[in-house]
């Protein structure tokens, strides 16, 4: 077999991911899929599950992996077109031996990649370098697998649906053209109460507006639809259904974060004492929240695969980003599923009183900026960060380095980090109030102009 070697920006931490016909080529799919199937084969597995998303080059991916999978003797499972939440599902539905997912999430259209599972578990950081070497070597199995397509579409429906226990809420969704809207079409038929789909399509050109519910900009559609509609909430979700977002009938963003604070809030009632897990990026006010609530709050890295690794580890029932994963092991997978959470949300709201709007006022007032993202190379984002580092460590600065370095100070804090999907800086300050914010981007500032970066226009 032939050695392959991939472009040196794909392996990422917890995904395989790159721009299509440029970094990632399908190829570069049918190596990988020789390398999962290859890992799969030598646990003692026989069998995996696949789907991919809408974006254009999907198929063709999907193809050239499967293909790859089957040269080693693998068996596939091929789910089809759905959100990558229900390849997770299918995984322990059809109690394979692992998933991949052709998906490039919230990425622009012109990007692709793969997330995997080898078990029952994600694939990530060295695990994924294995991949590589293993590709690199041509250190391949060989056989001759058998592809079985299988529909699961209402099987997971059932799944999702089964949870439900909200009131008659005028609901929005916006899937934002991304690969939920089948599965979110069909869905709001089973739901109690009134509800609209918006962008329900699947088009991987995103021709209404980028599929990332995290910048508010793609929230503005969502937004004019609630205000016409007069509805209660609105939910919006990213390009392949893994991430949700949240605006009020006010059209106020309800913020990853804050979304997981009126979570716990219904979550603690029936598990006392419960770790629930943020990642760095969340705000000092759900950790607090969590703990008056009677909870364990735990703050972890960033990234969806390191997350689940960490709720088990713990044994923790409820977790969620800044970004919108949440993740559900309570009378769930644990798997980060934004529809099941859209469910999940609607059920602690109607459990905490009904209103959106005023467990959104009840919420501590913090200044904060949202998640700020701003270019830098794929390898300079890391070497920023690391000299930052450097530089506060030197000055004795009291910080986190959990995830990058999340530095406190008298204001609050601010917090940079290197993305580990996206050629991108990403930061975040919050303070008690507007001067201490101040106070605190100016010092964000300084730390990245030492290091030759301007920081974001939007800070």
């Amino acid at each position: 077999m032939t050695a392959h070697i991939f472009h040196p920006t794909v392996l990422r931490e917890y995904d395989v991911r790159g721009i299509v016909d440029e970094t990632i080529s399908e190829a570069d799919a049918r190596a990988l899929g020789q390398a999962v199937g290859t890992t799969v084969k030598r646990n003692g597995g026989r069998r995996i599950c696949v789907g991919y998303d809408g974006r254009l080059s999907s198929p063709s991916l999907s193809d050239a992996l499967v293909n790859g999978v089957l040269s080693t003797g693998i068996d596939v499972d091929m789910v089809g077109l759905g959100p990558t939440p229900m390849v997770y599902y299918a995984v322990f539905e059809l109690d394979t031996d692992g998933g991949v997912m052709i998906t490039g999430s919230h990425n622009p259209p012109d990007y692709n990649g793969f997330k995997i599972m080898v078990g029952k578990k994600p694939c990530f950081g060295e695990a994924i370098q294995k991949l590589g070497v293993m590709a690199n070597s041509a250190d391949f199995e060989r056989g001759e697998g058998k592809r079985t397509d299988i529909d699961i579409f209402d099987r997971y429906l059932d799944r999702l649906a089964r949870d439900v226990d909200f009131g008659d809420f005028k609901v929005m969704w916006d899937p934002a053209n991304g690969s939920a809207g089948d599965v979110i079409t069909e869905l709001v038929k089973r739901l109690p109460g009134e509800h609209i789909v918006i962008n329900g399509e699947i088009d991987g050109t995103f021709p209404n507006h980028h599929a990332d519910p995290t910048v508010e900009e793609n929230l503005e559609q969502l937004k004019d639809a609630v205000a016409e509609h007069g509805y209660d909430i609105g939910l919006s979700f990213d390009g392949d259904g893994d991430r949700i977002g949240a605006i009020d009938s006010q059209g106020r963003v309800v913020w990853g974060d804050q979304m997981l604070a009126i979570m716990a809030g219904d979550l603690l009632r029936e598990l006392p004492g419960a770790p629930i897990i943020a990642d760095v990026k969340a705000s000092q006010a759900l950790f607090d929240r969590i703990a008056e609530l009677g909870g364990e709050p735990v703050m972890w890295k960033t990234g969806h695969s390191l997350i689940k690794e960490k709720m088990v580890e713990l044994g923790s029932p409820l977790a969620g980003e800044m970004s919108g994963h949440i993740f559900y092991k309570h009378k769930f997978y644990g798997h980060d599923d934004a529809m099941y959470a859209g469910i999940r949300f609607l059920n602690a709201i109607t459990v905490q009183g009904g209103d959106l709007d005023a467990l959104k006022d009840g919420l501590p007032s913090v200044a904060n900026t949202p998640e700020l993202r701003f270019d830098c190379g794929e390898v300079r984002k890391f070497e920023v960060v690391e000299e930052v580092k450097a530089r506060l460590l030197e000055a004795g600065a009291n910080m986190s380095t959990i995830d990058g370095v999340r530095v406190q100070t008298a204001d609050g804090w601010w917090l940079l980090r290197a993305s580990n999907t996206q050629a991108v800086l990403v930061a975040r300050c919050e303070a008690a109030d507007e001067a201490g914010l101040s106070r605190l981007k100016t010092a964000l500032t300084k730390a990245l102009a030492e290091s030759g970066v301007a920081a974001p226009n939007d800070m």
